[in-house]
């Protein structure tokens, strides 16, 4: 069940209205629990399972861990929950690609034996829930964070459905605080309906959903085939045909990961709950650390404050340990997003851009202050820079096969400065390159006027639904009827 499909639409006015009804907090929340396992079963089938078992071993563990004084048996519980928790992500996500590995270095020494493959199946969004719940027992362990005083309020917070699948990656201490208070308000408990239907949240949540619709139907999911065209093999593609793709891409999966991110938190306000935002503009960062504080944040935070502060405050904050901190991170990173050397290589990239440009930061001061990158010019070539280099990361995001993308990186690098196939790739894919432009150039308008969504929905209630109307109208004009996953289903 993806949230483009009629089936979701379905689905969610059916749990809204069930929510609505129901006038008692706690059996909401059971009614979600259940219209969150029902989309995680409509969706992974019996991989259900892996997702209960995570969410009774931390809730159970993180008990523990909080009542036992003794370090030692602390440190053997969290452990344990590292262990459970990355064993299945690992076992499911990378076993395959590991005994890979093993068979070409088999097949390189001239070994008989191959070791057979699991050809498991990925369950859907392990990878997101798996950090959630491992956040909750590190933050418990930590200190930092009380564990949850019921079952069924933990089991809420690791299935929530708008962002179980893709995220954004819940924290515990975002979420069930506002389960608490909500269990602990007289008025919240009185009415339901109140809060929903005369709640400016409600407005604001339905305006962020339409904007995911719109970015996933009308732009990202129509960009796909100049995508898909020009990477499908690109060996022996000009130079300006790649770069082209490139770019392409970028929009598209902005688009498409932020749509789903839309829809989720507008989902989430509907519903009466707050989720954190993962993007900022990205496309206007003016250096790579900024991309990352303004791309997928919710996995740049986490990665941030539970892997790479830890490993850089235990040791001397040197200049060479914070390089290899930060690779260090952005390979996991990498690692995270895909069992794929092309995911390694995104993430080694992107760790030598924010390490590069970390070490200048700190060890050249006089750049870091220039004058230069305060003017407008300065600020208009950091951004172009920072996006031309983001944009190069991004073929190893999208190119699989490992000869078609250092063909395209080489290509995209070493400008050959031939352009008819590139012009002819334009020509077929008129409305993609259409749809391109003006995805970047409401980006700008968002970027310097602010945010258009909040704008959007303080609009008055004609001008509100006039825009509701014109997205519905967009996403018919160039939709085929055929809902097509979300780009992070696979991860």
């Amino acid at each position: 069940m993806i949230f483009t499909s009629i089936d979701f639409i379905v689905f969610f006015v059916f749990v809204l209205a069930a929510v609505a009804i129901i006038k008692h907090r706690k059996f909401q929340h059971l009614i979600l629990i259940g219209g969150s396992y029902y989309f995680f079963y409509f969706s992974s089938n019996y991989l259900i399972v892996l997702l209960i078992f995570s969410t009774i071993l931390d809730f159970y563990l993180a008990k523990i861990i909080y009542n036992t004084e003794n370090v030692f048996r602390k440190k053997l519980l969290l452990i344990i929950s590292l262990g459970g928790n990355l064993g299945l992500l690992g076992f499911f996500k990378y076993s395959d690609f590991t005994i890979l590995q093993f068979n070409l270095l088999g097949n390189y020494f001239d070994l008989a034996t191959a070791i057979p493959y699991y050809e498991l199946v990925l369950p859907l969004g392990i990878s997101f829930y798996t950090f959630q719940t491992l956040s909750y027992t590190i933050d418990v362990y930590r200190g930092s964070l009380k564990p949850s005083k019921t079952f069924s309020e933990f089991a809420l917070f690791v299935a929530f459905f708008p962002q179980l699948i893709a995220g954004p990656i819940l924290r515990a201490k975002e979420f069930l605080p506002q389960l608490r208070e909500k269990i602990q308000d007289y008025e919240s408990k009185k009415n339901l309906r109140q809060i929903i239907f005369h709640n400016s949240n409600v407005k604001l949540g339905i305006t962020l959903m339409a904007f995911g619709f719109i970015k996933k139907m009308f732009f990202a999911d129509n960009i796909a085939p100049l995508v898909d065209d020009i990477f499908f093999n690109p060996i022996g593609a000009e130079s300006f045909t790649v770069i082209l793709g490139a770019f392409a891409f970028a929009v598209q999966v902005y688009g498409d990961f932020s749509g789903y991110t839309d829809i989720a938190i507008g989902a989430a306000l509907i519903l009466g709950f707050k989720i954190p935002p993962n993007f900022n503009k990205p496309y206007f960062a003016k250096s790579p650390a900024a991309f990352w504080n303004r791309w997928h944040i919710s996995l740049s935070s986490w990665v941030r404050d539970y892997l790479y502060l830890p490993l850089i405050f235990k040791k001397r904050k040197s200049t060479l340990s914070i390089f290899l901190g930060l690779m260090l991170a952005f390979f996991l990173i990498g690692l995270w997003h895909g069992a794929g050397w092309n995911f390694i290589i995104f993430g080694i990239i992107q760790g030598f851009y924010v390490g590069i440009y970390t070490v200048i930061r700190k060890e050249v001061p006089f750049l870091r202050n220039h004058f230069f990158f305060k003017t407008k010019l300065g600020t208009i070539i950091s951004i172009a820079v920072t996006q031309y280099l983001t944009f190069f990361s991004f073929l190893a995001f999208r190119i699989h096969d490992v000869d078609h993308l250092f063909y395209s990186m080489q290509k995209y690098l070493l400008i050959d400065f031939q352009i008819v196939e590139t012009i002819a790739v334009m020509q077929s894919h008129k409305i993609s390159i259409i749809l391109m432009i003006s995805f970047m150039v409401i980006h700008f308008i968002s970027f310097k006027k602010g945010n258009l969504i909040e704008k959007i929905s303080n609009l008055n209630y004609f001008y509100w639904v006039l825009f509701l109307v014109t997205g519905i109208l967009l996403i018919l004009l160039l939709y085929d009827g055929n809902p097509t996953d979300f780009i992070y289903f696979k991860f």
